[in-house]
């Protein structure tokens, strides 16, 4: 059942746009004092949990899907998957730590093997 998971975000991923619209060395929009160590984006013409398109962390490496991201955020009170496309490990141990630096949001790491 796994490869069908991720068979299936392969497949989500190839048929979409991808949109990097907080690129590595930005700014997030509300928070000015963070700054993406990674490209952040999302798919197009997608949707997730929060009503944006599903989003993306994308690295450096082969632009292949080799892990996903599940996160809580008890200040918005949801949760949601994100896609890693690319990543170096570095890149993904970045990732990790973003989403678990504050006690407001905490993510798990889910690596395709």
């Amino acid at each position: 059942m796994n490869d069908e998971f991720w068979n299936a975000l392969d497949e989500l991923v190839k048929q979409s746009e991808i949109v990097i619209d907080r690129p590595k060395g930005s700014a997030h929009p509300r928070f000015p004092d963070f700054i993406y160590k990674v490209d952040y984006g999302y798919l197009k013409d997608t949707a997730s949990m929060d009503g944006d398109g599903i989003d993306v962390w994308v690295g450096t490496d082969e632009k292949k899907i080799d892990a996903v991201i599940c996160i809580v955020d008890l200040m918005k009170k949801d949760s949601e998957i994100k896609i890693l496309i690319g990543c170096t490990e570095e890149e993904k141990q970045i990732i990790y730590q973003t989403h678990n630096e504050t006690e407001y949001m905490k993510g798990i790491l889910i690596r395709r093997y």
